[in-house]
């Protein structure tokens, strides 16, 4: 049978990927903000498939140059681990694992560029334990904070989208009770979207303004792109946190949507054909029965979505998140 984890008051969880050049520094300056705790605290870095060069030699095998430093670190402090990805699997992945070996009370996340400030953390440990709150998420006020239209814009959509007033809601430096991230599941690129699911599953969430310092090593992990398919991320958080529970009644609209398209479009048809006394509009009316079938389908999909979120309350009987005072 399997120990019993020790518990710890404090975990910080940081995913790197090809970092070498930062995990030193960043070692030596969470130990000495953390020792200053006065805390029970771990630092784990999760290598997610680190492949950069030099390769140093580690047991009979060659590693990257990332795992090489974070085990050189270990040795220095004894607080710290390691958890290694067969291969890179993305942020949310590494979060996942980081969070299931998680033993502390909070766990701290943060980015291992060396962007977001150690010495901030006590601010994050305040806020949490003196308010009373669940999450605390960062809000990157300088630096990279200061950010182009685009991003502005996406994080005023997603305001309005998930019903969550913060201002950045990507920003990596945040603080959860043990609680929030043992039942947080993420894939794909959900991780910028935490806040807004821990806030729809009825947890505190609160924001606190961070430093952000410039990249000094390495090179950054995201592309021209990643607010495309943060858009798209976007429109799946926006069926998880509202209509997860409820699918129906967005099939529902759709359906009806598309009903009316297709009643609207097929009796403008069969007015015009009892005035002309034949129909001209062949194809329109081929449109109009796409709607009406491609109605039909939505409502029958939101029907079976909801028999088997039926069946899956019935199995694990959900138990909303509550607390006792």
């Amino acid at each position: 049978m399997p120990t019993a984890s020790k518990q710890l008051d404090l975990s910080v969880v940081i995913p790197v990927y090809n970092e070498r050049d930062n995990i030193a520094e960043l070692s030596q300056r969470l130990t000495k903000v953390l020792r200053g705790l006065q805390l029970s605290y771990e630092v784990l870095f999760v290598d997610d498939g680190s492949d950069d060069r030099p390769l140093d030699d580690h047991e009979g095998k060659r590693i990257s140059g990332t795992l090489a430093e974070i085990l050189k670190a270990k040795k220095l402090h004894k607080n710290i681990s390691v958890l290694t990805l067969a291969k890179n699997s993305g942020k949310s992945q590494a979060y996942i694992v980081g969070f299931d070996a998680a033993q502390g009370d909070i766990v701290i996340t943060m980015d291992g560029d060396l962007q977001d400030r150690p010495e901030q953390i006590p601010d994050f440990l305040n806020k949490i334990n003196d308010e009373n709150y669940d999450l605390v998420t960062g809000w990157k006020y300088t630096g990279k904070g200061k950010r182009k239209f685009s991003s502005r814009m996406f994080n005023w959509l997603t305001e309005k989208v998930t019903r969550l007033s913060i201002h950045d809601t990507n920003c990596p430096f945040k603080a959860y009770r043990k609680d929030v991230v043992k039942k947080m599941w993420v894939y794909g690129n959900l991780y910028r979207f935490i806040p807004a699911m821990a806030y729809w599953q009825g947890y505190r969430v609160a924001e606190i303004k961070v430093e952000n310092d410039p990249r000094r090593h390495g090179e950054t992990k995201y592309g021209p792109w990643r607010w495309m398919g943060g858009f798209i991320d976007l429109l799946t958080v926006f069926f998880l946190t509202q209509y997860i529970k409820r699918p129906l009644y967005l099939f529902s609209i759709a359906g009806t949507i598309s009903f009316m398209l297709g009643f609207v479009i097929e009796l403008y048809i069969l007015i015009d054909g009892i005035m002309k006394g034949f129909i001209s509009h062949t194809a329109l009316m081929l449109l109009g029965i796409v709607f009406i079938i491609a109605s039909i389908q939505f409502i029958s999909t939101g029907l079976l979505a909801e028999m088997i979120i039926r069946v899956r309350q019935e199995l694990q009987r959900d138990v909303p998140v509550y607390k006792k005072n």
